[in-house]
């Protein structure tokens, strides 16, 4: 493993850098994805749904990314191992990893099922898990940056989240100790701790808490997008650890 160099092009330009996205269909996951594209970068696209993948791709190409779709579901092994595979024959390495695939259920800890708190766990810890750490020999070599969107309930719990909040913050404890670990090798960690967005999966809670969704209201993927991005930019003499970011207007 190589130490820390003064090398700081990257943080300077993003163009040429090698960035899997996982959750890149929709939402956040789009979002970053096609920022990425804007800075010049190639695109491993991860996701469910092959077609939203693909209006991804397309859109990410016409920025001149070359961009790869990834049908992958990641809480199973065998597909994880697989997806490796491809983005070492396509990229022969990675320099930016960002997680931003996940699952969610609300309920009381009385009514939840534990086959609903097993998705989460799954999904959202650890899912992020075992890519990072089968991806992390190509981040060490490329003294590469790693991302994991979590959420404001990573950061406190409240009635009705306690299982999203378990996982939440698992991920922000393994993202800390992460960075810890990797610090040394000039791999830069960054957890992203999100208020209320106007994605896909918030209108779906809106409707299961019978509220109406009000997008114009809550912050924007691409809101999420440019933060994330102006963190990867920094030059290499500096790391953004932690981002907590909120809706400007509190009526959510």
């Amino acid at each position: 493993m190589k130490s820390v160099d003064s090398d700081t092009s990257f943080g300077k330009d993003l163009k040429g850098a090698r960035a899997l996205v996982t959750g890149a269909s929709s939402g956040i996951g789009k979002a970053v994805a096609l920022a990425l594209a804007r800075h010049g970068a190639d695109l491993a696209l991860v996701g469910r749904s092959t077609k939203r993948l693909a209006e991804t791709a397309s859109d990410a190409k016409e920025h001149g990314s070359r961009a790869f779709e990834h049908s992958v579901d990641l809480t199973k092994d065998s597909e994880v191992e697989q997806l490796v595979d491809q983005v070492r024959a396509n990229f022969q390495g990675l320099d930016v990893l960002v997680h931003s695939a996940g699952a969610i259920h609300h309920s009381r800890v009385e009514s939840a099922s534990v086959g609903d708190f097993d998705d989460q766990l799954r999904a959202n810890l650890r899912a992020p898990y075992v890519l990072t750490k089968t991806l992390l020999p190509f981040l060490v070599e490329s003294q590469g940056q790693i991302v994991f969107v979590n959420s404001s309930q990573g950061l406190r719990a409240a009635a009705g989240n306690g299982q999203f909040a378990a996982t939440q913050h698992g991920l922000r404890a393994l993202a800390d100790s992460l960075r810890d670990e990797v610090n040394e090798y000039g791999v830069r960690v960054l957890s992203v701790y999100l208020g209320r967005t106007a994605t896909p999966r918030i209108r779906d809670i809106c409707a299961k808490e019978g509220r109406q969704y009000r997008p114009e209201l809550l912050m924007q993927p691409e809101d999420v997008a440019a933060m994330i991005l102006h963190a990867l930019s920094l030059p290499r003499t500096a790391e953004v650890t932690d981002l907590r970011i909120r809706p400007m207007k509190k009526s959510y």
